[in-house]
């Protein structure tokens, strides 16, 4: 069967089962069976496939089928054009979550240029303190999660990229392992409530850890327990950033000024045009 052929074909079976992105998900397949980018595809759409390859992509198709995501199927995924290994242990990161990194990366330019103290909770796959790390080198980071599989899937990324001296991982929940004041706390924490999570995609239902999804019924669960801690934790002035659901703009905001401990409440949003990252001065 040549390139093109078994493009087409599993294009066309994949949009048939309701798949997202049906044609960029058997490209990216079929080059990862062929060990090559999907370059190599456009330029050889008629180059005959060896029998041995056409079986290996259909294994992985047939994965795909069922509705398992691409990047448990490839073990990695880009984030911050870094690629890190993912597993269903931890949550896919998503584009989204680069505009809390941006977010932190803005606050701490404007900060002075000595030592910085930087909190992650929730760390899943570690790629916002990976990130964080590489881009901030007079940072020192704690990464917490209450999963020791996500944290070992986070230390092997962190080791990856060399950062793995700079963050320092505790398995525990939120605040429970930690000690000590910060400059920045920043977290992707779940915010889908339990209602919602039943109308997700079944790729990410099915597939991706529901505790790193679910928040309660209100899918506010973890962002009150943080604003909540988080103000024994952070330096006089420092900052709080979070990530949040869609429609929860007004609660987080009424959640941080009842709070009376920050200032400087400020939202940004995704490029989707919905409110997706906070961030609170503490006063």
């Amino acid at each position: 069967m040549k390139i093109q052929e078994l493009i087409n074909r599993t294009t066309l079976d994949f949009e048939a089962r309701g798949r997202f992105s049906p044609r960029l998900d058997a490209e990216i397949l079929l080059a990862h069976c062929l060990k090559k980018d999907r370059l190599y595809l456009y330029m050889n759409p008629d180059l005959s496939l060896a029998e041995s390859d056409v079986c290996h992509f259909m294994q992985l198709a047939s994965r795909r089928q069922r509705g398992e995501p691409v990047a448990y199927i490839l073990g990695r995924k880009e984030f911050w054009s870094v690629v890190f290994e993912v597993n269903h242990q931890v949550l896919i990161p998503r584009p989204e979550t680069e505009i809390l990194v941006e977010e932190c990366l803005k606050i701490h330019a404007l900060s002075n240029s000595g030592p910085f103290r930087i909190l992650e909770l929730g760390t899943g796959s570690g790629v916002i303190s990976v990130i964080l790390s590489l881009e901030l080198k007079n940072a020192s980071l704690v990464a917490t999660d209450i999963s020791q599989e996500a944290m070992d899937v986070a230390r092997r990324n962190a080791w990856q990229y060399g950062v793995e001296n700079r963050i320092t991982f505790l398995v525990g929940n939120l605040f429970d392992p930690v000690s000590g004041k910060f400059d920045m706390i920043v977290s992707n924490p779940p915010y889908i409530s339990e209602e919602e999570f039943e109308y997700l995609p079944v790729d990410v239902r099915m597939y991706e850890p529901p505790s790193a999804l679910i928040a309660g019924p209100d899918g506010m669960a973890f962002h009150r327990e943080i604003v909540h801690k988080s103000v024994d934790y952070l330096k006089a002035g420092g900052w709080l950033f979070l990530e949040i659901g869609s429609g929860q703009k007004e609660r987080i905001e009424m959640l941080l000024r009842a709070a009376n401990s920050f200032e400087e409440v400020r939202f940004r949003r995704d490029y989707a045009g919905f409110d997706r990252v906070v961030a609170a001065r503490k006063k």
